[in-house]
């Protein structure tokens, strides 16, 4: 039976659809069934979506309320969508686009090596001078305090007292002996000096971008796991700070 089953089917004959006639070659080419079952197929599923969106508009509460209806506005009868803040920086597009958590942590790391290495240079020094002195001094009568000497109490310079460090006492001046330094070298010394704050203040910037960077990959990695339950949204990124969510408690065995 099956024999004869190959057999009937190995007789049958293939019919091919016909094309188009060259007479109706300026019509175009001639729709095959395969093309009107596509495009039958396209415009049921499009008649049902209209159907479904149709129900869900007759069935709408108008006192409903939704986030869109302050997400949007309708400024000289066109309709626009209410601009967002971004939260991501065009630097930060970049990194996440083009490098992965492990080339920004190495980076990071680095940058933060190199801030260390520039503070423990420069020890702040111009900041510590800047901040006022709150050292306090008592006396035992008015007329003291009215003839207190700063400057001999501390046996040091007058001109020394606005400084919090580096502030030695007259009895190493005297036994001092400063060289002769030339004002352009003091100049250059200066000009150091400011171009390492600089620096350090735009690689404090950076290692901070970076910081951020790394956050935010380390929630998308975390997001991307399907085995866990998708977690909530407590806060939302910034340019400034990554994505804040809460997971659900689970408890390991």
């Amino acid at each position: 039976m099956s024999s004869w089953k190959k057999t009937s089917k190995a007789n049958q004959k293939t019919h091919r659809e016909r094309s188009q006639p060259e007479t109706r070659a300026h019509l175009g080419i001639l729709e095959k069934k395969k093309d009107y079952k596509e495009r039958a197929k396209n415009y049921g599923k499009k008649k049902k979506t209209l159907k479904i969106l149709k129900k869900r508009a007759l069935d709408r509460n108008p006192d409903e309320f939704y986030f869109h209806m302050i997400n949007s506005r309708v400024m000289d009868g066109e309709h626009h969508e209410v601009d967002k803040p971004d939260e991501h920086t065009p630097e930060q597009i970049k990194l996440m686009q083009t490098q992965d958590l492990r080339y920004v942590t190495t980076k990071r790391t680095m940058e933060s090596k190199k801030i260390d290495k520039l503070q423990s240079q420069l020890h702040l020094i111009d900041v510590a001078d800047q901040t006022e002195n709150t050292h306090i001094f008592f006396v035992d009568t008015e007329e003291e305090a009215k003839k207190f000497d700063v400057a001999a109490r501390l046996d040091t310079h007058p001109s020394l007292l606005g400084r919090r460090t580096n502030r030695p006492r007259l009895s190493v001046l005297k036994n001092t002996l400063l060289p002769e330094v030339d004002e352009n070298i003091l100049e250059k010394a200066v000009l150091q000096r400011t171009q390492a704050y600089k620096e350090l203040s735009k690689r404090i910037q950076r290692e901070k971008e970076l910081a951020v960077v790394q956050q935010k990959l380390e929630i998308e990695r975390h997001l991307q796991n399907k085995k866990e339950e998708r977690p909530k949204k407590i806060k939302p990124g910034s340019q400034d700070s990554a994505p804040v969510y809460e997971w659900k408690f689970e408890r390991k065995r």
